[in-house]
């Protein structure tokens, strides 16, 4: 991951490791150059504003990295989290993900544990992390919410340095199962060292309707083969990914709803080269079948297309996505997917490393995509950045997905080094404005958007029940954010539908929440067009995506200041579709599958 700049500033060197051969590449695009953002045009629109509310809300954590001098590798990297209704009381919840003291090195007082915090309806939460069985001591990266064995609620399954761990939800409490249900993350293979999983995500691979589990693992990296790293020729620096070998992904075929099989190799995902850190399943290419791209750090990326017979071919590279324009692969962190244009085509950002503005890959054939991060004015305002965490949402509600960014570097002394970059850095916000093309609204966003932060994962959840997008953000050795979205509240021009606001931002929404028949019960994989007028809008249910993070599964459409959904039509994971409406306005509407 610090490869392109460590190498340009001339300063790294190693001890005790063999560096990877690789073919010669061209030299990068000069992004700077080429690209250019503009000052935000409102055009009338409020300005998207965002409030921290983390301490009203009840919401106190503390991310533990276990840092303790020695500058191991996995403690600049976590953690994520990410927003779940565990007791289907139809408010979010949100679950956190944390470190520990590394063995021999331990603090006094209490050791650090996972988070969970149950929402009480009324914009607070209360800590229930004992009560629900889950005060539990990991290494832990990232989560994932699925209902794996089908009885309606939501599991979590985290991953991590070692051992990961699935959180069965039996109502009163989690209970333990990952070695159980054969998903602890670790090659099968004699003599191979433990897993660094990193994201991952729930999904139907082979079409069973059953929940498969993918997940992304990193590096061959232990205390024991951890390698001295220096930027100054003096001190320790946090390492490279490409000094350790790769870890190949896994996937698990769920085969009952208690166990699962590890099909990584006879599935065709097996490639020990990935160095992954990013994972996001969806249709890239509309036939009805999941697909997986894999965000990998300083390796191409994998675009792993459902052949339909429960096995999948990496088409990355032909499909123009594997590597930049340039031809070489960038430190990829966190990716997401949207319909950026309301044109049918999807596209995928990844965030990048500091000197690597964020990739957008359009698709503009069937089975071609194309970075255009450049045309959609993202480049220039992200060339500084480290940005792990990347999520759309359409948080000002005028029917276009923005993009919000979560940044920070992993070397706390790089600003030593290299004056221009910092170890915290701020957040950012782009606003769509249609036609593909993005403005930088970070400096009218409100304070959490000017505060640098070590910032890693983001998820997106309307926790307050107030129609509008809400963001969680986790920071790496620092407290986690609760922002709530006050778009609405920040302008006349925003008015409630109720209030008869002439503007055409008024803001008006549609909640919808699919309820999957038989083994998938939330959903995941379904797809989703809602037709208002003359706007056309695409969503997929997913797990997991942004970096070690989850937002909730209940889809918010913003209708600018359109009444109703008139036709709604949903593919279900199966294959099934179904169509209803007209939807109205400022309400949740639940589509059931068996209906």
């Amino acid at each position: 991951m610090l490869r392109s700049l460590f190498l340009t500033a001339g300063l790294l060197s190693w001890a005790g490791c063999r560096k990877e051969t690789a073919p010669a590449k061209p030299e990068p695009r000069p992004y700077a150059q080429a690209t250019y953002t503009q000052p935000e045009a409102t055009d009338g629109q409020p300005p998207i504003r965002f409030t921290d509310v983390s301490k009203e809300a009840g919401l106190v954590f503390v991310h533990q990295t276990g840092a303790f001098g020695k500058k191991w590798m996995p403690e600049t990297m976590g953690s994520g989290g990410g927003f779940l209704d565990y007791d289907r009381d139809g408010h979010c919840d949100i679950f956190l993900v944390n470190g520990r003291d590394w063995p021999g090195h331990e603090r006094p007082g209490p050791s650090a544990t996972l988070k969970l915090f149950r929402n009480r309806g009324e914009g607070t939460f209360e800590d229930v992390t004992a009560a629900m069985g889950l005060d539990v001591t990991c290494y832990g990266m990232g989560c994932t919410f699925g209902d794996y064995d089908a009885d309606g609620d939501l599991d979590i399954y985290v991953t991590a340095v070692g051992d990961n761990l699935l959180f069965r939800n039996d109502g009163t409490r989690f209970t333990e199962r990952a070695r159980e249900a054969g998903v602890l993350g670790h090659d099968p293979t004699p003599g191979s060292p433990p897993s660094w999983s990193t994201s991952a995500t729930w999904l139907d691979a082979d079409g069973d309707g059953r929940l498969d589990l993918f997940l992304a693992n990193y590096v061959k990296w232990t205390p024991e083969t951890d390698l001295f790293t220096t930027l100054d020729g003096k001190h320790k620096s946090y390492a490279t990914p490409q000094q350790y070998e790769g870890q190949s992904c896994r996937l698990y075929q769920n085969v009952d709803g208690i166990r699962f099989e590890d099909v990584t190799s006879r599935a065709g995902v097996h490639n020990e080269a990935g160095k992954s850190l990013g994972v996001l399943a969806d249709d890239f290419n509309d036939d009805g079948r999941p697909d997986l791209f894999v965000a990998n750090d300083t390796q191409p990326n994998f675009l792993y297309v459902n052949n339909g017979d429960g096995t999948f071919t990496d088409v990355a590279t032909e499909a123009g996505c594997a590597y930049d324009d340039a031809g070489r692969a960038r430190a990829g962190m966190g990716v997401d997917a949207a319909d950026v244009n309301n044109d049918g085509v999807p596209s995928i950002v990844i965030g990048n490393f500091s000197g690597e503005p964020l990739s957008l890959y359009t698709r503009i054939r069937p089975s071609l995509f194309q970075d255009v991060a450049g045309n959609a004015r993202l480049s220039r305002a992200t060339l500084p950045s480290l940005t792990f965490g990347v999520l759309f949402a359409d948080f000002d509600l005028d029917g276009f997905q923005d993009l919000a960014i979560a940044n920070g570097h992993i070397e706390p002394e790089i600003n030593a080094v290299l004056k221009e970059i910092t170890f915290a850095q701020r957040p950012q916000l782009f606003r769509n404005q249609g036609r593909a093309v993005f403005v930088d609204a970070t400096d009218s966003a409100g304070p959490p958007f000017a505060e640098p932060v070590v910032g890693r994962g983001l998820a997106c959840a309307d926790y307050d029940d107030d129609g509008d997008v809400d963001l969680l953000l986790t920071v790496n050795g620092g407290p986690a954010k609760l922002l709530r979205n006050d778009t609405r509240r920040a302008s006349r021009a925003a008015a409630e539908p109720s209030q008869g606001g002439a503007s055409q931002h008024q803001g008006r929404w549609i909640k919808l929440r699919l309820v999957g028949a038989d083994n998938n019960t939330h959903a995941i994989g379904a797809s989703v067009v809602a037709v208002a007028g003359d706007l056309t809008q695409r969503r997929t249910i997913r797990a997991a995506s942004s970096y070690l993070s989850q937002s909730d599964d209940t889809l918010v459409f913003g209708l600018g200041n359109r009444a109703q959904i008139d036709k709604l039509s949903v593919r279900w994971a199966d294959g099934s579709t179904s169509e209803s409406g007209p939807l109205p306005a400022g309400k949740l509407h639940v589509v059931n599958q068996r209906r």
